[in-house]
């Protein structure tokens, strides 16, 4: 039997991760979070616990070999710290930290690789810290890691879609067109965009639990599709059946009119997920396909049956 700790994990990718997780044969699961949205999923162990209480921590993990530990919700280096610190010599089998793709410098050099250079100090904007302390997350771990003798797996996460996201991206547009509203998108065809879905997060991450081609090793998820905001409309318009209303507009006007577009109007926005495929030989869902269930999903939870 497989031990696997999952820190977080009752939102978005988290919960689909866990969700998978509990369907593999030979895995015992147990969810360490606060509790605030308890999973109640069978064969799922539920630690309530709060992360900043190390204290509590140690009371409430099980002395287990832990075969990996997934960390979904590491914000600064001292998460990383604090979580690495209460666990016994020897003890875990991996680390797993899903930080994100914003920990890169903007650069010119398409598409960003894992060796792009990293920001080197918080950004603008009310949430110019996130990235900046992702990064310095993701080198305390390789610090932590490296001392302890654990194995490490960083992900780096492009836009993702799909099943319980609570970001208003892809939900933005299905309730325009459930409501039959026009969707205003920029007048031009730039920038361009890479994705990937939820599940192939989650199907990542589970196919490099224990696979040594992944050890010491940090992986962008990223689908290989260039995705544009007409291109973004033409799956709308696939997935749905529907004839949707379009009006283009000036970045200008959608600035001072406020429309809450949720991608960027002017930059490219490119990852390559090119590595993780080499080293242990994963595919990425094509964009179409994973809309198509994502929007399956949106509605079936609204009519109730999610």
């Amino acid at each position: 039997m497989k031990n696997a700790l999952v820190i977080g994990g009752s939102y978005f990718v988290g919960r689909v991760f866990v969700e998978e997780c509990s369907k593999l044969p030979g895995h015992k699961i147990y969810v360490m979070n606060r509790g605030n949205v308890p999973l109640n999923i069978e064969g799922i162990t539920e630690i309530r616990c709060d992360r900043h209480n190390t204290e509590a921590m140690h009371d409430a993990i099980p002395s287990l070999m832990w075969d990996c530990v997934v960390d979904f919700c590491a914000y600064t280096p001292d998460d990383i710290t604090a979580m690495i610190s209460i666990f016994p010599a020897h003890a875990v089998g991996q680390y797993i930290f899903i930080s994100t793709a914003s920990i890169y410098e903007k650069t010119n050099d398409l598409p960003i690789t894992e060796e792009a250079v990293k920001l080197s100090g918080p950004q603008p904007g009310p949430h110019g810290d996130y990235a900046y302390n992702k990064h310095l997350a993701e080198e305390e771990l390789k610090c932590q890691c490296t001392e302890n003798s654990i194995p490490w797996t960083i992900f780096r996460p492009t836009f993702i879609y799909g099943k319980y996201n609570y970001a208003p991206r892809e939900r933005y547009f299905f309730d325009l067109i459930q409501q039959g509203e026009t969707i205003i998108i920029p007048d031009n065809d730039l920038a361009l965009f890479t994705f990937v879905s939820v599940w192939d997060v989650a199907r990542a991450i589970t196919q490099c639990i224990g696979n040594k081609n992944a050890f010491s090793k940090s992986f962008n998820l990223s689908g290989e599709e260039l995705i544009s905001y007409p291109r973004f409309v033409d799956v709308l318009r696939i997935i749905t059946g529907e004839h949707i209303k379009v009006e283009y507009r000036s970045i200008h006007q959608i600035d001072i009119q406020g429309v809450p577009l949720p991608f960027p109007l002017d930059e490219h926005l490119i990852y390559s997920g090119a590595l993780l495929m080499k080293e242990i030989g994963f595919s990425y869902t094509p964009f179409i396909e994973g809309m198509r269930a994502t929007y399956a999903w949106y509605k079936e939870k609204r009519s109730g049956r999610q």
